[in-house]
């Protein structure tokens, strides 16, 4: 299947892109100049593609952000810090899906997902902590969710979902993983497995790496 990745030069997007082989199209900040704080840049870059997409991945996303780390509490809330991590991982995406949409084919079935983290579930928060991450994965959902119900109305075969691929030996999680990440390569190969199996009766879902639904 044809496949775009965003974000495809980090550990998961490098990852699913390799599997995809020949069928696999990337576009990154690294490698292309992406910059999903920028409208203009995705517009310009996606805009460039041609043909269709049977699956499209945004696998970008960071914990830390101009040297700002997730915070432990409120004393450490910063409205620059907590406007950067909403701008990235939730506005980014959505914005993504605005102009990458035209790339999914109406009459055959195709799949959207963004990578989603659990932390960003509001009904399985049970330490608190890392605000702005917390909130902007939260706010990622709630786009992707909207925008799936729209879709259905002009691709009723489609898929838009969320998933959370687990811990992910990557430089985003490397200083909190805690010796529990499993390899790239197995994240990409557990995460285009449950998307593929999606239906879309199940478009606007939040799923983990096994399939699993995540509470909102």
């Amino acid at each position: 299947m044809r496949t775009l990745v965003i974000g495809s030069s980090g550990g998961i997007g490098a990852a699913v892109l390799a599997a995809c082989g020949p069928d696999g199209v990337g576009l990154s900040r690294r490698d292309h100049g992406l910059d999903l704080t920028d409208e203009a840049s995705i517009a310009r870059l996606i805009g460039g593609l041609d043909g269709s997409f049977d699956r499209i991945l945004v696998a970008t996303g960071a914990l830390e952000l101009n040297g700002a780390a997730p915070e432990k509490s409120l004393r450490s809330l910063n409205p620059a810090a907590m406007a950067a991590q909403v701008a990235l991982n939730a506005i980014g995406p959505a914005l993504v899906l605005k102009h990458a949409l035209r790339l999914l084919p109406r009459d055959r079935p195709s799949r959207f997902a963004a990578l989603s983290a659990r932390v960003g579930s509001i009904g399985d928060n049970r330490l608190g902590g890392w605000y702005s991450y917390r909130a902007a994965k939260a706010a990622l959902n709630q786009l992707i969710h909207t925008a799936a119900i729209e879709v259905a109305r002009s691709h009723p075969l489609a898929v838009v979902v969320c998933l959370h691929p687990g811990t992910v030996a990557t430089p985003l999680t490397q200083k909190y993983a805690g010796g529990h990440a499993v390899p790239p390569e197995d994240a990409a190969r557990n995460l285009m497995t449950v998307l593929d199996a999606l239906t879309p009766d199940q478009s606007g879902g939040f799923f983990d790496w096994q399939g699993k639904p995540v509470p909102w």
